[in-house]
């Protein structure tokens, strides 16, 4: 049994790896919770250090812990924070409700981590991971408070900077199209003429409002629960505790975190999350039109419509030679299609905390960093792989823009609805455009229609139909 060592936790005595920073809890945490085979993910574990470390040095400098022993705790938070234990977290998402399993995980690798910085070995308790890790904490404001650190600084840090890349790759696009006149679609029939850049303006207008909704959310997700204890009270956590970590935190990562206004509330809900994956959720059904939008313009190329061309990243089938799929916005929509489900998962999660504690945070904590994630991936792959590289079918758009049978709402002010309406049906019955029929039937002199049928002021909203 040499390759084992016994830990132990309130329950008894466990055997566990020798060479492993964990202990007793975890391993009764991975005999009970073979669920998923899925972990935390590295922002929430580089959150769940710096929550420890910045602990640790409020207990040193409060006195509540020997300096030594609080510099080696957080010591060895850092390294967590830093990403050289996360072999060591080895606790399914899907356990207890709280995530106590995953906070005393954390709890014992600091410690056994922290006792062979001061000298001593693995397992021989010269740091506590209760008494002295978790000192002046408890899992349910630990946890929560890891899953707002991790989140704000996801958001900040990978989202919000992916979706203004977007957003700048539209308006880059927009302003070279701004002169290619191309028919609207309404209900998927044609329209009035409008301009490649307008549209593409819109698609830009989308993801910045996008990324003002996830703003407005994050001044809730800066607000820690820390120093709340087990229910709010902060029973068992010196006075100012929370208020100490939250700057210590603040000062470490550059984000303006504060101490919860109402430490019942932090412990109670986990309303931050919801609001925050509300706010991708919007994200993602923002994206998903756009993406389909993208992948109808491109249709074809011989047979859609073929007002755009998207760049060529790989072959797009095993059995049709040449041929070339839409793959960025396809990614982008199945992206989008996990992020809504995510929320539907935080939505019932966040509703099911009982009394003074939500009992779902894991799997909030989960659903939120991944939707962060992989919506600020696939934006970033989508801006760069396809929305820079988008090229205009000026031709085919102007064709279409010509051909649209709505050319006849520019005319309805100088002949009236009702003998617009007719024109536009002996049009669409002869399958010719607007213009041919005003010509052939002499409703107005040639000059007149060109004047009025201006495809350019058209697009712009000129009005050279009215009398």
């Amino acid at each position: 049994m040499a390759d084992t060592r016994v830990e132990r936790d309130s329950m008894g005595e466990v055997r566990v790896p020798a060479a492993a920073y964990w202990g007793a809890q975890t391993a009764r945490a991975v005999e009970n919770f073979p669920v998923s085979g899925l972990r935390f993910p590295r922002p929430f574990l580089r959150a769940l250090g710096a929550v420890k470390g910045a602990c640790a040095r409020v207990n040193g400098r409060l006195g509540l812990l020997p300096a030594d022993r609080a510099d080696a705790i957080a010591r060895a938070a850092a390294e967590v924070e830093a990403g050289r234990l996360d072999g060591e977290f080895v606790v399914d998402v899907f356990q207890t409700g709280s995530g106590t399993s995953t906070n005393m995980n954390a709890n014992e690798v600091i410690a056994n981590r922290a006792s062979e910085l001061l000298g001593g070995r693995r397992g021989d308790r010269a740091v506590h991971p209760n008494d002295d890790v978790n000192l002046g904490q408890s899992t349910n404001d630990v946890f929560p408070t890891a899953l707002h650190v991790a989140a704000y600084a996801e958001a900040v840090g990978t989202l919000l900077p992916a979706l203004d890349e977007l957003a700048d790759a539209f308006e880059d696009r927009a302003a070279a199209f701004a002169d290619v006149v191309k028919a609207a679609r309404t209900h998927l029939q044609d329209a009035v003429p409008i301009t490649l850049g307008q549209e593409l303006s819109g698609y830009a207008s989308v993801v910045r409002h996008g990324i003002a909704r996830v703003r407005a959310a994050l001044p809730d997700v800066a607000e820690l629960p820390i120093g709340g204890t087990a229910a709010g009270t902060g029973l068992n956590a010196p006075a100012g505790f929370g208020v100490a970590v939250a700057a210590e935190l603040a000062a470490s990562t550059g984000h303006p975190f504060v101490v919860a206004a109402n430490p019942f509330e932090a412990m109670q809900n986990r309303d931050a999350a919801v609001a925050l994956s509300g706010a991708l959720r919007g994200v993602a059904v923002g994206l998903m039109k756009i993406a389909n939008d993208l992948r109808l313009l491109a249709s074809g190329p011989r047979t859609g419509l073929a007002e755009i061309a998207l760049p060529a990243t790989q072959p797009g089938s095993s059995i049709m030679p040449g041929k070339v799929n839409p793959v960025l916005p396809e990614a982008t929509n199945q992206v989008c299609a996990l992020v809504i489900g995510h929320d539907a998962t935080i939505a019932v999660a966040g509703m099911n905390g009982a009394l003074d504690l939500n009992v779902m945070m894991p799997v909030i904590a989960h659903a939120l960093l991944e939707q962060i994630a992989v919506l600020a991936a696939v934006v970033r792959l989508l801006a760069r792989g396809c929305v820079r590289g988008m090229t205009a079918n000026r031709t085919r758009c102007r064709e279409f823009a010509e051909r649209t049978g709505q050319l006849v709402t520019a005319i309805a002010p100088v002949v009236g609805y009702d003998r617009a309406a007719a024109l536009f049906k002996e049009a669409m019955r002869r399958d010719v455009g607007i213009r041919q029929i005003l010509e052939e039937e002499q409703v107005l002199e040639k000059d007149r229609i060109d004047e009025i049928l201006d495809l350019d002021a058209l697009a712009r909203g000129g009005r050279t139909g009215a009398r």
